[in-house]
């Protein structure tokens, strides 16, 4: 996930610039800071007015979270849950303590160690389901953020068009640099509507995938660990979470006793 959404903001610029090439244009003629201030700063500014500044300074953060995510395949984690459900069957719940160490999952762990350390079965899954939707909407505002720039990002390039061409009225008396003025002036509307379809609305669509994606696992991970708790059967165990899976997804075969 995190490399396809590096690989697509890097081919969106590319096919920006190759198309300039390809219209016989200069990319260097693309580059000019009075409109990036506008429109860069002014869209930061006014999400900064919008949401608190806690949301709007934790997006940098938010968005690396988009470049982190790593999904575990689904059939991957339903059958690691299975494993641990047989040696807890077989062995008892104790027997997971090494077991939990070992995991990379910090949401599994996290449920698996209040399991070996005897927390009734309804606080486990009150811990888990606080832990879930907090961080669910962590996700959400900082996709509200990105969604609210990729609004405000088009119109702080009109506002820096106009700028510009108050600039370029305000020199009529230079006819020679007219063209080039008035060009330039039209800079901050392209910076505007590319920032915003480019970088802020499919940064802001791809986080909330990342959030769907992460609550569905942790779903699984949370039916999984109480199922563990209860003793059930691995079988079952399987059986319950690729209930979650789509039906073409749902390969997973288990034994158990």
């Amino acid at each position: 996930m995190a490399w396809t959404t590096a690989a697509g903001l890097v081919l969106a610029f590319v096919v920006l610039i190759g198309t300039t090439l390809l219209e016989g244009g200069n990319p260097a003629a693309l580059l000019n800071a009075p409109a990036g201030l506008v429109v860069i700063g002014g869209t930061f500014v006014t999400a900064l007015i919008s949401f608190t500044p806690a949301r709007t300074l934790g997006l940098a953060k938010m968005i690396m979270q988009i470049f982190k995510f790593k999904a575990l395949p689904h059939g991957d984690l339903i059958a690691q849950i299975v494993d641990l459900a047989d040696k807890a069957r077989r062995q008892g719940l104790l027997a997971l303590d090494e077991e939990v160490n070992a995991l990379e999952e910090p949401f599994l762990k996290k449920g698996l160690q209040l399991v070996v350390d005897g927390t009734d079965p309804e606080m486990v899954r009150k811990l888990l389901e606080i832990d879930t939707h907090h961080t669910a909407g962590r996700h959400r505002g900082g996709q509200a953020v990105l969604e609210a720039m990729g609004g405000y990002a088009p119109t702080m390039g009109i506002i820096g068009t106009v700028m510009g061409l108050v600039n370029v009225l305000s020199h009529m008396d230079d006819p020679e640099h007219l063209a080039h003025s008035i060009a330039t002036a039209f800079l901050a509307t392209l910076y505007g509507v590319a920032t915003a379809n480019l970088i802020w609305l499919p940064l802001g669509a791809k986080l909330n995938q990342v959030t769907e994606e992460e609550m569905l696992m942790r779903s699984i991970m949370t039916e999984g660990i109480l199922a563990i708790q209860a003793g059930d059967n691995p079988r079952v165990v399987g059986s319950k979470l690729e209930a979650f899976l789509a039906p073409a997804d749902r390969t997973l075969e288990t034994e158990g006793n």
